[in-house]
């Protein structure tokens, strides 16, 4: 009962299906739990690694320590070109013209937040449109902006792939001005990608109907490559189109509590770069004034660093084939068990995440029988297995799957 009469109308809010379904993993005095719903990176000891290069970079920049003043509003300037050259590539078209606004964010989170209050004061009619499904937060984040989301038909549930007749088919009833978010690389829950050609596809569509794409791009290098994952930017850039992009070093260097993410819009000139980086600029300072300096440090050094850029790229190679590995281990399992149901799309998606094909009952029953965590949607974090507990999880899928719960 609230003492003050002002709160009394104040409704307990719904646990975050994701984060709540940690608190209950950590609160399980289970001895073999297994937590396979936050989207975290873990090895094969199932702890978040701390890599090499970021610890050769703190110390490098704990050598000559500088002192932690204020950020300008948009971020590191040194941080801010590594994104660029990430995205586009070194010798991109759009550096060189200078055609390009990115703004230093608080993580992947903070950049589609930036993009979306942007939009709403720009283009506060515009229909975002989002994939179904998607990451829940982008709903949440669009909608809490003010903006009318909608969904665009994506995973084919039947063939644990995608529908992409559907999806332009969809697209094609989109107003001029509407706004696509789409994942880049590594679909999150699917981890389902178009294929190169397909994107193509997508790209000449949106150009075609004068659409705003918005992408989504929290697992570079998650999926085949740097340069490979990258594949849908570069399409949308080529064609001088708008472009939002949000990106996240969160996964990708292991960095999760520092909240380091960018915010990159791609415009037709300087001039318009600068326009629109002024007002984005007005928004954060609205929000939380500036970003925070040391997670960003980190990733510049380690970006600009030839050495300790090769050894991160190599890191990275080793969770990329780590996570392909799990894939591999648990198909295996799972064929064996139940040779007569096809998982093969366990091993055709990308990245950390796998749409497992469990329901929510069964969802539900391995977790209160076993400790296995999972979304109910049946989204795993593969990154979450390792060869200790791979085989425990495939027998608790098949059982409940044979079993029909």
């Amino acid at each position: 009962m609230s003492s003050f009469p002002f709160f009394a109308d104040v409704a307990m809010a719904p646990r975050d299906p994701i984060l709540g379904l940690n608190d209950a993993f950590q609160a399980d005095t289970h001895s073999h739990k297994i937590n396979l719903s936050i989207g975290v990176y873990c090895d094969d000891n199932g702890k978040v690694p701390v890599l090499s290069c970021v610890r050769q970079a703190i110390a490098a920049l704990m050598e000559n320590p500088s002192p932690r003043t204020y950020l300008p509003q948009d971020g590191m300037p040194a941080y801010k070109q590594a994104v660029q050259e990430l995205l586009l590539g070194k010798d991109h078209e759009v550096i060189a013209a200078k055609r390009g606004a990115t703004i230093q964010s608080l993580g992947g989170t903070g950049g589609l937040k930036i993009g979306a209050d942007f939009l709403r004061w720009f283009s506060p009619n515009a229909k975002v449109w989002v994939s179904a499904p998607t990451w829940d937060n982008h709903k949440a984040i669009f909608g809490d902006a003010g903006l009318s989301v909608v969904n665009y038909p994506y995973y084919d549930n039947v063939t644990g792939g995608y529908d992409i007749n559907a999806m332009l088919g969809a697209l094609k009833t989109a107003q001029k001005g509407d706004v696509i978010v789409l994942h880049a690389c590594c679909h999150n829950p699917t981890g389902v990608d178009p294929s190169n050609e397909d994107w193509v596809r997508i790209v000449d569509l949106i150009e075609r109907q004068n659409l705003v794409p918005f992408l989504d791009i929290a697992y570079q290098g998650f999926g085949f490559g740097l340069a490979e994952d990258s594949f849908a930017v570069r399409q949308f850039a080529a064609r001088k189109m708008p472009v939002f992009i949000a990106s996240s070093f969160s996964k990708s260097f292991s960095l999760y509590g520092e909240r380091v993410g960018a915010l990159t819009v791609l415009t037709g000139s300087s001039d318009d770069a600068a326009r629109v980086q002024s007002q984005i600029k007005r928004i954060i300072r609205a929000n939380y004034s500036n970003p925070p300096t040391f997670g960003a440090a980190i990733v510049a050094k380690v970006l600009t660093d030839p050495a300790l850029r090769a050894l991160w790229e190599k890191e990275l190679g080793d969770m990329r084939g780590r996570i392909q590995k799990m894939r591999v281990a648990l198909h295996r399992r799972l064929s064996q068990l139940n040779p007569s149901t096809n998982y093969d799309y366990i091993v055709n998606q990308k990245g950390m995440f796998s749409y497992s094909g469990l329901t929510a009952a069964q969802v539900k029953k391995i977790r209160e029988t076993q400790s296995i965590y999972v979304v109910e949607s049946g989204r795993i974090c593969v990154a979450g297995l390792n060869d200790k507990n791979v085989e425990t999880f495939a027998d608790a899928m098949v059982a409940v799957q044979k079993a029909g719960a």
